[in-house]
């Protein structure tokens, strides 16, 4: 007989290599009856991983009613828009005049006395109408002229020309030659004038004796403005008023300030100079709350904490300085070089103590 072979004992595969002789795998503990099995891990960011949530301070003021104003005052139609106002406009005067000239007459027809008053009436207001567009046309050549001037002194500087600084002076003093509170500067200037043989020197002195009292004018004028509109933002909690009354006291405030170094613009002529101004800020980005602007506010963040009405008010009257500021830059005759530029701090510091000591 043929002794068989013991049976071989099956041997255990390692599950990682692939080999026999592996020992059998612990079976993982099972937990006791009625209590769960541990969560598993899951690898990830933990909650101290995330970065902190970052501090949004909703109290700062920013002048909302600056910024909303200067958004409608910048506002500019397309050309099909304004050309479709043209010819709606046209169209509208057109048939107005066709309907008075029926008007007129059918009343001469049925009563030559009704229908005389009703002629001169019309005429009357056609003259109003002209004599109205042609102020608004004289106050653009006036602004025109100011910002030749001013364009002129620049480049006389630049090229050293007396000649060209002694035209813009003598200009000068012919848009002043009917201002009496100039009266004692135009004396002193052409006592002077003759002796200054420098360009910088001249136009400094041009600058020194005409537009300093005009200067100070022009500065009272932003401080009345800036502490109305604070005035306003501060104690008036109505919805839109405020933004109304920085649109009103800024529009009020340009037109002032061109009177004041001989602008003298019109209804017309005043809005489009605001538009100017505010192009100029947003160009150049001024029209917004700086680190410097809200620290020269006397404290405008301390204020929003205890009032944010306060607060604001504070950062529209001084945008609004800001924006007088812009205004005296662009109707000045001779840009500052003489006289020292205003700086917003100093006018709205001293439009604040006028609107405590009132």
């Amino acid at each position: 007989m043929i002794d068989k072979p013991p049976p071989r004992k099956p041997m255990l595969l390692d599950w990682e290599t692939g080999e026999e002789g592996a020992t059998a795998p612990v079976p993982p503990a099972r937990p006791p009856r009625g209590v769960p099995p541990p969560p598993e891990r899951v690898s990830g960011p933990t909650p101290a991983d995330v970065p902190p949530v970052p501090d949004i301070d909703l109290d700062v003021p920013k002048g909302q009613a600056m910024l909303a104003a200067s958004r409608i005052a910048t506002v500019r139609g397309s050309r099909l828009g304004r050309f479709a106002g043209w010819v709606f406009g046209t169209l509208f005067a057109f048939v107005l005049s066709v309907a008075a000239w029926d008007f007129v007459a059918g009343l001469l027809g049925r009563n030559t006395v009704l229908g005389l008053v009703a002629f001169v009436l019309i005429g009357l207001a056609v003259v109003t109408a002209a004599a109205l567009g042609l102020r608004e046309w004289w106050a653009y050549v006036r602004l025109a002229r100011l910002d030749q001037l001013r364009a002129d002194a620049l480049a006389a500087r630049a090229k050293d020309d007396l000649k060209a600084a002694r035209r813009v002076v003598a200009s000068l003093e012919g848009i002043y030659a009917h201002r009496p509170d100039l009266r004692w500067g135009r004396a002193r200037l052409a006592e002077r004038h003759a002796e200054v043989f420098d360009v910088d020197g001249l136009l400094n002195l041009a600058e020194t004796e005409l537009l300093t009292s005009l200067d100070q004018s022009a500065r009272r004028e932003i401080e009345a403005a800036a502490r109305q509109v604070a005035a306003v933002t501060a104690l008036v909690p109505l919805a839109l008023a405020d933004v109304a009354a920085a649109l009103y006291a800024n529009l009020r405030m340009v037109r002032r300030i061109a009177e004041i170094y001989g602008g003298r613009s019109g209804s017309f002529g005043s809005v489009r100079l605001l538009r100017r101004v505010f192009v100029s800020l947003v160009a150049a980005g001024a029209v917004a709350v700086t680190d410097d602007l809200l620290q020269s506010v006397a404290g405008g963040g301390v204020l929003s904490k205890v009032s944010r009405r306060f607060g604001e008010g504070m950062v529209n009257g001084a945008l609004t300085a800001r924006v007088g500021v812009a205004a005296m830059e662009l109707c000045r005759p001779l840009p500052f070089h003489a006289a020292p530029r205003p700086k917003v701090t100093n006018l709205v510091s001293r439009s604040l103590t006028g609107l405590f000591d009132r």
